[in-house]
């Protein structure tokens, strides 16, 4: 073979590839640059020792360089939907894989890629650096502290005095929230006062463990050139084993990705052909979503939350609707989905959630997708009322009455309205969705359980939301009709007091909403448990009679429980309630305390204090 021959073969090589690469970033919808992963001199000496903690600290401070230059070009401190950020979290373990760092340690270092997704509750609800500025002013300590970095360690300290300093102010603001407001200070500082990628910024500022011999390493490059420049001659007799290559990994590629979208094509078939909606369903097209939604706009997303995004949306016939787009796709989110499918679309009752209809589908650009469409909500969830002092005064003591009741009457048509019964195992305030009347209904159905003939019965899958869980499901797998009564109680006591399910604040000396009731109930101070924005409303008696099913309903052991049908005929006042029985001793009682502390690790507690603050 010529020597022009190969040549041009080898030209061909590098056109596929460089189509290829194009391709690909062209597709990617992530909006940060993270080729710096592997070209910018940070120390990958910790993710590479399995036994180095700190390499989370190091994979975090990474990410925020390609955030705070995100934030230098666009003025957005985080992304703009969860969409870009699943993008961006896969190319992330794409480029720590190619320098031999296992992509496993991006889930374990981090929650989730949405926890960088823009959202009004991140910090004083700052988006942009205008908001910044409204909320710091234009000429912060920070400003004047972070500007001009020159690797001096006081300097250097001065700056994160300053940031700490902007951080209280603006958790003044927000008090929930001191977290996310110290990381925005760190971006700021970095991206808008510093170029991020500067070494003094990288090390100061985002603590990226940086290789400093830059000597030495300048050196070694320009030895690897000359190497280069000196086998460059013997290249030219293995463009063809190269070109054999470039070949089999082109057709492997395509290979993958047609086998991956049979995956997906099957599944769409084997759904529409083994799920069908009841009458009063139907299944959607995408496009007809997409134009429901105007194309999914940031600005139609109500929602968001772990295993998907919900965006407001009116179909052509005029009706509003809450489209929910799942976003974890693997096989156990393809079992939830076709499960809340099933169940729900042949369930009708006021005081559940309706299914409008479905969406599967899939495409070469985008995968699987999957949508559900349900009946908007106007008044949004019970947590949304809950979660504030003013909307919390809003709620009067007849919608909270009309709310419990309103629940209770959803689980007692699940239960024995239906057969077999189902059991829903996630009952809790963000579940319970209310249109503009403040009418309730019981919402989530993806971790729903059809009962065997009424018996209770052992799973080796728990699940649900921490502090909802009934004990004996949560430790031991028993899941009965009387699970759901347990969660129904905790979010009684919690409309009742206005109270959060679990209090692990320093001030607070019971741990759980539970222990707190039945202690003040126990000691003859009910009128305690009343928030303090429905004291005055209502007869005592009916709202006491409401605190102690409550109680009830929430009781650690099984047999005290009231069912479901014995609860509402309770809360109605056809039945007597029980004298309440004694409780365990309170998990906040000294016995108990070193134990929970020690077993418990920092992330769970945080993972746990997100979970009852939002």
């Amino acid at each position: 073979m010529s020597n022009p021959t190969i040549l041009f073969l080898f030209f061909i090589v590098l056109t596929i590839f460089s189509i290829d690469s194009a391709h690909s970033s062209s597709s990617s919808a992530c909006p940060i640059d993270l080729s710096y992963v592997e070209t910018y001199p940070w120390n990958t000496s910790s993710c590479h020792d399995p036994n180095d903690k700190s390499c989370c600290q190091t994979l975090t401070s990474l990410i925020g360089l390609g955030l705070s230059q995100h934030l230098k070009e666009t003025s957005m401190f985080q992304l703009p939907n969860a969409t870009a950020a699943s993008s961006c979290w896969s190319e992330f373990q794409a480029r720590l894989a190619a320098l031999s760092i296992s992509p496993s340690l991006v889930p374990m270092c981090f929650q989730n890629s949405t926890q960088f997704v823009a959202n009004s509750s991140s910090c004083a609800g700052i988006f942009t650096i205008k908001d910044w500025t409204e909320k710091v002013g234009p000429e912060s300590q920070i400003d004047i502290a972070c500007s001009k970095l020159s690797g001096s360690l006081t300097q250097c300290g001065s700056c994160v005095d300053a940031g700490k300093k902007v951080t209280s102010q603006l958790v003044s603001l927000a008090p929930n929230n001191s977290a996310k407001c110290w990381y925005f200070s760190i971006l700021y500082a970095a991206g808008v006062i510093n170029d991020p990628k500067d070494s003094d910024t990288a090390a100061c500022i985002l603590g990226l463990p940086l290789i400093r011999s830059r000597t030495n390493q300048s050196s070694s490059q320009l030895s690897n050139k000359s190497l280069i420049r000196l086998v460059g001659g013997l290249f030219s007799a293995v463009v063809g084993v190269l070109l054999a290559c470039g070949a089999i990994i082109l057709y492997r590629k395509w290979d993958r990705k047609r086998k991956r979208n049979a995956s997906h094509q099957q599944f769409v078939s084997s759904f529409k052909s083994s799920v069908l909606p009841s009458p009063g369903a139907k299944w959607f097209q995408v496009s007809d979503l997409e134009r429901a939604t105007d194309g999914f706009s940031q600005k139609n997303m109500i929602g968001q939350g772990a295993y998907g995004i919900v965006y407001k949306g009116i179909l052509s016939d005029g009706n509003s609707v809450a489209v929910k787009q799942a976003l974890d796709l693997d096989s156990k989110c393809d079992e939830d989905f076709s499960n809340e499918v099933e169940i729900i679309s042949n369930i009708r009752h006021r005081n559940l959630l309706s299914l409008r209809g479905c969406c599967v589908a899939c495409d070469n650009l985008k995968g699987k997708r999957r949508f559900l469409v349900y009946d908007f909500m106007p008044k949004g969830s019970l947590s949304d009322h809950l979660s504030e002092s003013h909307t919390r005064s809003q709620l009067t003591w007849p919608h909270r009455k009309k709310i419990i009741l309103d629940v209770a009457r959803g689980l007692a048509y699940l239960h024995y309205g239906l057969k077999p019964a189902i059991y829903h195992r996630d009952i809790k305030p963000t579940n319970i969705l209310l249109d503009s009347d403040l009418n309730a209904r019981v919402a989530d159905f993806g971790l729903a359980k059809q009962s065997l003939e009424g018996q209770s019965h052992l799973t080796t899958r728990v699940a649900g939301t921490h502090g909802y869980l009934a004990p004996e499901y949560a430790l031991y797998g028993q899941l009965t009709e009387k699970s759901d009564v347990y969660s129904f109680g905790i979010v009684m006591l919690e409309i009742m007091s206005g109270r959060k399910v679990l209090d692990i604040s320093n001030s607070s000396s019971f741990l759980l909403i539970t222990d707190w009731a039945w202690m003040l109930a126990k000691t003859g101070k009910v009128e305690e448990i009343f928030d303090e924005f429905i004291r005055k409303e209502g007869p005592k008696g009916v709202m006491e009679r409401f605190v102690q099913v409550g109680i009830l309903c929430a009781h650690v052991m099984v047999a005290f429980r009231p069912t479901i049908a014995e609860a509402l005929k309770m809360l109605e006042g056809d039945i007597d309630i029980p004298k309440l029985p004694d409780r365990p001793l309170p998990l906040s009682h000294e016995s108990f305390r070193s134990s929970l502390w020690n077993n418990v690790s920092t992330s769970e507690i945080s993972e746990s204090r997100s979970t009852f603050t939002t």
